[in-house]
C-alpha cells in the first residue's frame, strides 16, 4: 500500500504537481457545519447556485464517487514576480493566477495523463473522478486532510513551499491507497490578512463575507458594485491579492516553473484606457484561454471605469466620457462616478449634462445627478 502511494507521489511530481498527498473519503463533517453556516447568515448571498444542499454534496465524496475509497489530491504553484511599469500607463491590477493561461484547462489534462500513468503503474483501469474549482467538491478541505497545506484565515490552503500561491485538484477514486496525516498547522496569533482587507471582508479567522470579496466584486459580480465599495476596490480590476500579499507564509516561497502559468501580455498590470473600447470580439481574442473572461466585457469594463476613478488622472476623463455613451447601463453609471471621482472641469461638466439629458435608466440619472450636483 505504501509502496503504491509512494509511486503514485513519484508520478504526480514528475509531471509537474508541486504537491501531492492521498486523503480518505470520510465526510468533512466540520467543513460541511461550516458551509451550512455561512449560507444560512447570508455570506454566500452573491452565489445564488452556492446552497446547502451543494455544501452537502462538497463535503461528502462518496457521493461525488459512489464506491470510491481514496483521494489524491494536488497542488500547483502559480507563483511569480511582479514586473514593474515605468511607461508612464495608467495600469489596474489583476490576481495572479489569471495572469496566464486558464488553470482549469491546464490542470484538467494534467490530471487525465496522471490517471493514464497510474493505470501504466498497476496495470489495469480504475474509476475516478477530477475536480479541479470548477465541481462540487470541497477542493480546500481535501488539500487539508491530504496533508498538502492547512487553512489560512483568510481561507486559503497554505503549503510550506508554496504558500497560498496554489491551484488545487482531486481525484477521487476507488483506488485504496494510504492515506496521508491532515497537515495540523495553523497561522497562530497572525490576523494580517484580517486587518489588511481594504473592505473587512474577512469578518473573522475563515469566515469570507463574500457580498464585500474584491475578488467577488470583480469577477463574479454581474451589476452594480455598491457606491460605498468602490473606493475601497482600489486599481483591481480581476480578482485581488491583498490577503495573500500580506501573509508571512507567502514572503519565502519558492516560483511556479510551470509555463502555462507565466503571464500573458501584461495581464499582470494591464493598461486600463485601451479595454474601455474593446468590443466583443475584440474581448474574446485578446482573453481567449485567460480566466480573465470571465468577468465578461461588461464586468471588465464597469471595473476599469472604478480603477480610473480610484487612480484620479486625468488622462482617463475623454475616455471615460466616451463610456457614458455606452450601451449597457452598468458602465455608464460607473464611467459617470469614475469622472466624479477624479474631479471634472466645466468642459466635461457641459457633456455630462448633455448626458443626462439624454439618461433613461434611474441608476444612471442619479449618479449624473449626485455627481453635477458635487460639481456645481
Amino acid at each position: 500500500m505504501n509502496d503504491l502511494k509512494n509511486n503514485i507521489k513519484m508520478i504526480g511530481k514528475k509531471l509537474g504537481f508541486d504537491e501531492v498527498g492521498i486523503a480518505g473519503i470520510d465526510k468533512f463533517k466540520t467543513d460541511h457545519l461550516s458551509a451550512k453556516h455561512r449560507v444560512r447568515d447570508g455570506l454566500m448571498a452573491g452565489l445564488s447556485w452556492y446552497t446547502e444542499d451543494r455544501a452537502a454534496l462538497a463535503n461528502t465524496p462518496e457521493e461525488l464517487l459512489p464506491g470510491c475509497k481514496s483521494i489524491i489530491s494536488v497542488a500547483i504553484s502559480y507563483y511569480k514576480e511582479v514586473e514593474k511599469y515605468d511607461d508612464g500607463k495608467l495600469r489596474g491590477k489583476v490576481a495572479r493566477y489569471a495572469w496566464g493561461l486558464d488553470y482549469h484547462q491546464v490542470i484538467k489534462k494534467r490530471l487525465k495523463l496522471f490517471v493514464e500513468e497510474i493505470e501504466n503503474l498497476i496495470g489495469r483501469e480504475f474509476r475516478w473522478r477530477i475536480f479541479v474549482d470548477d465541481g462540487a467538491m470541497n477542493d480546500r478541505a481535501a488539500a487539508e486532510r491530504s496533508g498538502i497545506g492547512w487553512f489560512g484565515k483568510n481561507s486559503n490552503i497554505l503549503t510550506v513551499s508554496h504558500g497560498s500561491w496554489v491551484f488545487l485538484g482531486q481525484i477521487i477514486t476507488d483506488l485504496a491507497i494510504t492515506p496521508d496525516s491532515p497537515n495540523l498547522k495553523t497561522c497562530g496569533d497572525c490576523q494580517l490578512c484580517i486587518a489588511k482587507c481594504p473592505t473587512g471582508a474577512i469578518e473573522a479567522p475563515y469566515t469570507i463575507n463574500n457580498d464585500l470579496c474584491i475578488s467577488f466584486l470583480t469577477i463574479e459580480l454581474k451589476g452594480m458594485i455598491p457606491r460605498n465599495l468602490r473606493p475601497l476596490v482600489g486599481d483591481w480590476v480581476f480578482g485581488c491579492d491583498i490577503c495573500q500579499d500580506v501573509c508571512p507564509v507567502n514572503k519565502e516561497v519558492l516560483k511556479s516553473e510551470e509555463k502555462y502559468f507565466n503571464k500573458r501580455h501584461d495581464f499582470d498590470a494591464i493598461d486600463l484606457l485601451p479595454l474601455l473600447s474593446l468590443e466583443e470580439e475584440e474581448f474574446r481574442v485578446k482573453f481567449k484561454n485567460s480566466p480573465i473572461k470571465r468577468a465578461k466585457l461588461e464586468g471588465l469594463k464597469r471595473n476599469v471605469c472604478v480603477a480610473l476613478g480610484n487612480l484620479g488622472d486625468k488622462r482617463a476623463i475623454i475616455p471615460l466620457l466616451e463610456a457614458v455613451t455606452d450601451k449597457s447601463f452598468i458602465i455608464r453609471s460607473h464611467a459617470v462616478w469614475a469622472l466624479g471621482s477624479i474631479g471634472i472641469d466645466n468642459v466635461t461638466r457641459i457633456q455630462l449634462r448633455r448626458a443626462l439629458d439624454l439618461e433613461e435608466h434611474p441608476e444612471v440619472i442619479n449618479e449624473l445627478k449626485d455627481v453635477l450636483g458635487q460639481s456645481s
